[in-house]
């Protein structure tokens, strides 16, 4: 018997390795018109912040030829509206709901943490910690090693489920990152988010996306996404969730096989809003073809 069970810590358990990357997949519902939810390992709902944010200006999302760039400013509807118009929705959801988190100061996520910790659907809580941090000029919370701690350590005070940290690949050494929110209780690690990059149209001369510099993601950055699970993999005993350029079953099995325990499909949601659900499907015939018989046997399984 196939088994694709899979572990991520405190208390969940994945049907499947697959999930959804946050701002990828909006909150579930539009997707939900397509196919069955419960078919994947779980989601995670893009950004939720104290307040209503509208997001940068237009353009904000533009095609490269090996991914996108996406500067979309974290616009979602705000705590209040979130769990006012959503949650109801969500709760039909017959698969694991992770809520990514997000704020320019360390007190809004722990307002968002506390609020979400209180409502049962929401199985737990993906920590943006490459938000800018408006009291310390603009840089990243996931930076610095210590202010990614403590990040981590106030919001595990208010939230007791499970406690995902999103890393930022923005970094000198992401494994001091990795280390340091491990240290203070985090129960899993996705990564890695955006890299950083631009496009100029070479016709009007101007930028592709009106920030300049944006988000780069897509199949581009997998090498990159990589070679950082399996460098943190090294660093940390908490389980990685492994993210950056995933299109198919195999890029999966490599995820795996680098030291990740699950994975999330990003990007490859815009091209193909099947792409989850064909994902899951397709690795399922791989595992039979291949006779393995336990996913978890491929989990850090790379012969060196």
């Amino acid at each position: 018997m196939l088994k694709t069970i899979v572990d991520i810590g405190n208390g969940i358990k994945l049907k499947n390795p697959i999930m959804t990357a946050s701002g990828t997949f909006g909150y579930g519902d539009e997707f939900a018109e397509l196919y069955d939810l419960a078919e994947l390992g779980g989601i995670v709902t893009k950004a939720i912040t104290p307040e209503l944010r509208i997001g940068n200006p237009l353009p904000r999302i533009a095609e490269t030829e090996y991914g996108m760039l996406n500067s979309i400013g974290l616009a979602n509807l705000g705590l209040e509206d979130f769990v006012e118009k959503k949650i109801s929705f969500i709760e039909k959801f017959n698969t694991v709901v992770i809520v990514n988190v997000a704020g320019k100061e360390l007190k809004d996520y722990i307002a968002v943490a506390e609020k979400l910790n209180e409502i049962d659907c929401i199985d737990g809580i993906e920590v943006n910690i490459s938000c800018p941090n408006v009291k310390e000029g603009g840089v990243a919370f996931g930076t610095d090693p210590k202010v990614a701690a403590e990040v981590t350590r106030e919001v595990r005070k208010v939230y007791k489920k499970h406690m995902m940290l999103k890393l930022s690949p923005n970094v000198t050494d992401i494994t001091q990152v990795a280390k340091a929110c491990e240290g203070e209780g985090a129960d899993s690690l996705s990564l890695i988010n955006t890299l950083f990059g631009m496009a100029i149209d070479t016709k009007t001369f101007k930028p592709k996306v009106k920030s300049i510099v944006a988000g780069y993601s897509g199949p581009g950055i997998k090498p990159v996404a990589l070679q950082a699970v399996y460098k943190c993999s090294q660093a940390v005993k908490i389980p990685l969730i492994g993210m950056g350029g995933i299109t198919s079953a195999e890029d999966v099995i490599e995820f795996l096989l680098a030291g990740a325990t699950a994975v999330q499909v990003g990007t490859a949601n815009f091209t193909n809003p099947l792409a989850g659900l064909n994902i899951v499907n397709d690795l399922e015939i791989i595992l039979k073809t291949r006779k393995i018989s336990d996913i978890n046997s491929l989990i850090g399984g790379m012969i060196v």
